[in-house]
C-alpha cells in the first residue's frame, strides 16, 4: 500500500509493522507527531509521560520485559533523558528499542541547534538517519532487528524538514514480535560497579562490530558518477538539496548510519574523486572523521555551523568555488514583500492577563518553555530569562538566593502546567527545603498547549483522550512543602493583581496557580465578542499594551476584530472610559 506521508508518519508505521510493542514519549517539535500516529494504533500501548527521563526508562522496562519498545523525543529531550541512555548502552536490551530523536536546525521552536549525533558518539549506540520518509520508514522498521542482534538501543535521528516533509511511502504490513522471555540476569542489568565494569568490554566489542556493519549496509551507499571531479559525503536532508542541486552529475557517498561511521568505505570513495567535500548541517561530526583518516576534505570552511542548508546555499557555496553548477534554474524575480507576522499569544489568552499584571507592578519574571514564552515579545515584554525547562523555578530560588531582599519582593517564577509536572516540582522542593522566599507562578491553561493540545498528568485524561488519574496541583504543592497556595482567574485583573502583591509581601515562598483552560480547547465556548464605543474612546492605546491580536488602532480609535475575539473581557477592565463593552454578561 503506497500512501503520501510526512516523515513523522512514516517512522511511526514502519515502528507498528516492524513489531512495537510499547510508546512512552513527551511531547516536543519537531518529534510529537511520532506518538501520535502510533496513538491510532490499539493494539499497542501509548502513553505521555511526564518527561522524557521517565519516557526512556519506561521503554527500557518494556524492554527488559521482552517487547519491542519505543521513546520519542525533541532533541533537548534527549538532555534530560541523557542519564538512562549512557547505561542503557552498558546493559543493552532484550526486546529491541529504538529511541526517536528530532533535531532543530535553524531553531524553528527550540531554545538551541545541538547536534544530537554527540550522544551517540558518547554513549556508544548506533545512530539511524533517514533523508525522506520513505526511508524514515524503512530505517524505523530495521531499527529493532538492529537493537536485538547488537544488543543495543538505537537512536533513530530526524530533523525538522524531514519529520515534517512528504513523500511516497510503501506501506507493508504489520509483523507480530512474540513478547520474549524474561529471565534474571543480574550481571546484564544491574549496574552496580562490579557488573558495570564487566559490561565495559561488551559495549566496545559490539562498537567495532557495529563500525564493520557500517563498511556494507543499506543505511549508507556510494553512488559514483562519470565525472569523478569532486565527490561529496552527506548524510540526512543535505542528501536531497546535493541531488537537487547536482542531479547525477557528481558522486555522492550518502550516509544513513552516522555513527559508528565506516573507514574504508570512506577511503575507498575518497581515492577514486579528485577533490571531496562534506556537506553536513551542524556540527562537523563526519568532517572531523573524515579529517581524523588522514583524508583531505572541505566542509565547514565553505558550509556553516548554524542553521539549516537549503538548494540555494549549496548552489552558492559551489559556485565560489569555481564549478559551474548546471541545470539549477534560477529564482524568477524577487520574493513578494509581505508583513512580519511575529508570534504572538492567542486572542483570549488566559496567559495575558497575568502577564500584563507582572508588567504593570514592575515584576521581574523568571520564564520557562511553553507558548507562555510568547510573554517575552512585545508589547508586554515580559520575560527576563528563559532557560529550559524548569529552570524558572530553580532559577528563581538561586536569584534570589544571591540578591535576597532586594529581589524577593519583586522577583516571579512563571512556569506551564506540563512544564511543572515534567521538571518544576524539584525545582519547588529545593525552594522549600532550601527556604528561599521565592514566588512561583503556574500558568495552568489545562493542556500542553505549545506542541498541540497533548493531556499531561494534571489534565485527568491519557493519550487516548480517556479519563485518568488527574494530578491536584494545590495538593501537590502543599506536598512539596509549600504552605501558600492560591488559586487565581488570570481574566480577573483585580483577583491577579492583589494575589501576586500579596505573595510577594509574605516572608515565605508561595505558589499562585492561575488557572483558566486554553481557548483554543474544543470544550472552550467564545463568548460574544467585545466591542468598542468610538465616541467613548479617547485614543490612550492602553488597551494595546496587553499585545491582543484582536485589538488594532485605526484613525486615532481602538477596533476589536469579531472574528477573533472571544470576548474574554480583560481589556473591557483595562478602559477607564467605559469604551469597550459587549461581553455576554
Amino acid at each position: 500500500m503506497k500512501k503520501l506521508l510526512i516523515g513523522n508518519e512514516a517512522v511511526a508505521w514502519g515502528l507498528y509493522n516492524g513489531g512495537i510493542g510499547l510508546v512512552s514519549s513527551y511531547p516536543g517539535t519537531p518529534s510529537t507527531e511520532i506518538t501520535e500516529f502510533l496513538a491510532k494504533h490499539d493494539d499497542i500501548h501509548s502513553e505521555w509521560a511526564p518527561n522524557e527521563k521517565v519516557a526512556m526508562e519506561t521503554a527500557f522496562g518494556a524492554s527488559l520485559a521482552g517487547m519491542r519498545s519505543v521513546c520519542a523525543m525533541k532533541h533537548v529531550g534527549l538532555n534530560v533523558a541523557a542519564d538512562p541512555l549512557f547505561t542503557l548502552s552498558y546493559t543493552g536490551v532484550t526486546g529491541g528499542m529504538v529511541v526517536c530523536v528530532a533535531d532543530d536546525p535553524a531553531m524553528h521552536s527550540s531554545q538551541n541547534e545541538q547536534d544530537s549525533r554527540h550522544y551517540a558518539i558518547a554513549a556508544k549506540v548506533p545512530m539511524l538517519e533517514p533523508s525522506d520518509s520513505a526511508e524514515a520508514y524503512v530505517f524505523a522498521k530495521s531499527a529493532f532487528e538492529l537493537s536485538e542482534k547488537y544488543d543495543t538501543p538505537v537512536l533513530l535521528r530526524m530533523c525538522t524538514r524531514i519529520a515534517h516533509s512528504q513523500c511516497v511511502v510503501d506501506i507493508g504490513e504489520r509483523e507480530e514480535a512474540p513478547l520474549k522471555e524474561y529471565v534474571k540476569q543480574p550481571s546484564k542489568y544491574i549496574m552496580m560497579p562490579g557488573y558495570a565494569k564487566q559490561r565495559h568490554p561488551v559495549v566496545e566489542e559490539r562498537t567495532e562490530k557495529l563500525r564493520a556493519l557500517a563498511e556494507e549496509c543499506m543505511y549508507n551507499r556510494v553512488e559514483m558518477a562519470d565525472d569523478r571531479e569532486i565527490g561529496i559525503i552527506t548524510s540526512g536532508c543535505s542528501y536531497l538539496y546535493v541531488r537537487e542541486v547536482f542531479g547525477d552529475s557528481v558522486s555522492v557517498l550518502k550516509i544513513g548510519m552516522p555513527n559508528p561511521l565506516p573507514e574504508k568505505l570512506i577511503r575507498d570513495f575518497a581515492a577514486n574523486v579528485k577533490k571531496l567535500y562534506v556537506i553536513e548541517e551542524l556540527d562537523p561530526v563526519i568532517e572531523n572523521h573524515v579529517k581524523a583518516l588522514g583524508i583531505e576534505v572541505t566542509g565547514k570552511s565553505l558550509f556553516s555551523a548554524i542553521g539549516e542548508f537549503s538548494q540555494k546555499t549549496i548552489r552558492e557555496a559551489f559556485l565560489k568555488e569555481g564549478y559551474a553548477v548546471k541545470d539549477v534554474p534560477e529564482a524568477q524575480g524577487e520574493a513578494p514583500a509581505v508583513p512580519g507576522r511575529p508570534p504572538m499569544m492567542c486572542s483570549g489568552c488566559p496567559h495575558r492577563g497575568m502577564y500584563y499584571t507582572l508588567v504593570k507592578n514592575h515584576i521581574t519574571v523568571l520564564g520557562d518553555i511553553g507558548c507562555y514564552t510568547l510573554g517575552a515579545v512585545a508589547p508586554l515584554n515580559a520575560l527576563d530569562s528563559t532557560l529550559c525547562m524548569g529552570a524558572s523555578i530553580s532559577g528563581i530560588h538561586g536569584f534570589n538566593a544571591a540578591r535576597g531582599k532586594e529581589t524577593e519582593k519583586k522577583t516571579v517564577a512563571v512556569i506551564g502546567d506540563s512544564t511543572f509536572m515534567h521538571s518544576g516540582m524539584t525545582g519547588l522542593v529545593n525552594i522549600a527545603y532550601n527556604a528561599t522566599n521565592s514566588t512561583v507562578i503556574i500558568l495552568d491553561n489545562s493542556i500542553t498547549g505549545m506542541t498541540g493540545h497533548q493531556q499531561n498528568p494534571t489534565t485527568g485524561y491519557n493519550i487516548k483522550g480517556d479519563p485518568a488519574a488527574k494530578v491536584n496541583l494545590e495538593a501537590l504543592c502543599k506536598a512539596l512543602g509549600i504552605n501558600r497556595v492560591r488559586v487565581v482567574d488570570p481574566y480577573d485583573l483585580k483577583a491577579c493583581e492583589e494575589a501576586v502583591l500579596e505573595e510577594l509581601a509574605v516572608e515565605e515562598p508561595s505558589v499562585i496557580i492561575s488557572r483558566r483552560p486554553c481557548v483554543l480547547l474544543k470544550y472552550v465556548k467564545p463568548k460574544t465578542p467585545l466591542q468598542v464605543d468610538t465616541d467613548k474612546c479617547r485614543g490612550c492605546k492602553k488597551c494595546m499594551k496587553m499585545g491582543c491580536p484582536s485589538i488594532s488602532f485605526k484613525e486615532g480609535k481602538a477596533r476589536i476584530d469579531k472574528t477573533l475575539c472571544v470576548g474574554c473581557g480583560v481589556c473591557e477592565q483595562l478602559c477607564a472610559f467605559g469604551a469597550i463593552g459587549g461581553m455576554d454578561k
